[in-house]
């Protein structure tokens, strides 16, 4: 399984490879495809082969997680793609306003370990069905 991690901070995205690399998907490899911004993120999942995003909701560059999320559902290539938004923002609205755009599920910083392997399990297995 090919994951794309959008996040700028080099820590969180290694964060995140630790805690997907013990998580049982049933897939014996895993690849991570790394992207600092936006920009980056968009290029990436247009040339190399992607199965899952996670994106982060700020990042340091001239778009958003939520703006590159709208950029990947207008795109008849990537629309299916699962996403879970990473962020550290947590108020309704914002949740409210990426699962209106289509994000598949939420996690908030600081990240629960255990609530992060559970809704990638839970998107992963939406997504095969």
């Amino acid at each position: 399984m090919y994951f794309l991690l959008v996040e700028d901070s080099r820590n969180t995205r290694n964060l995140l490879k630790n805690y997907l690399n013990q998580i049982d998907i049933g897939h014996s490899r895993r690849d991570y495809v790394e992207a600092d911004s936006g920009e980056s993120a968009l290029i990436k999942l247009r040339s190399q082969r992607v199965d899952f995003i996670l994106l982060d909701w700020y990042l340091s560059t001239s778009m958003t997680g939520l703006e590159v999320l709208k950029e990947i559902r207008k795109d008849e290539k990537l629309k299916h793609l699962p996403i879970i938004m990473v962020t550290s923002e947590s108020d309704k609205i914002s949740v409210v306003e990426a699962m209106k755009h289509g994000a598949n599920d939420f996690v908030v910083k600081p990240i629960d370990e255990k609530s992060f392997k559970e809704k990638v399990l839970k998107v992963i297995a939406s997504s095969l069905a």
